[in-house]
């Protein structure tokens, strides 16, 4: 499903990226917490692009808000998120894994926080 305006374009996006360069930080969250509409209509490049963005960002209000948008993919589409984990889980803030794997099956939670242990 896409999501077109009424006159059939879609939504300009480049928004979301402005928003996430901000020096503000609830412009930074707006940017990925919008996300969530565009994951509702099984869009999910734009969340992963401002995830990046944000992925290292100091303040855990973004952490939560990065982990909620990935959980929130995940659950329309493991298979993209676990992609998403397996290149960014080293990298990411513990609060941001736990809110991301947070649905996952408890084996699945233990083995992605055990996984950058392990290496």
């Amino acid at each position: 499903m896409t999501l077109p305006l009424p006159d059939g374009s879609m939504p300009d996006r480049s928004v979301l990226d402005r928003l996430a360069m901000s020096s503000c930080l609830w412009e930074q969250r707006i940017a990925i917490v919008t996300n969530w509409m565009l994951i509702r209509h099984d869009e999910y490049a734009d969340t992963l692009r401002i995830a990046d963005r944000l992925l290292h960002h100091p303040h855990d209000l973004i952490h939560k808000a990065v982990g909620w948008m990935l959980r929130e993919v995940g659950k329309r589409r493991m298979d993209i998120l676990e992609d998403y984990l397996e290149r960014h889980s080293h990298e990411m803030h513990r609060t941001t894994l736990r809110y991301a794997i947070e649905k996952m099956n408890a084996p699945q939670r233990q083995w992605w926080l055990e996984k950058d242990k392990k290496v």
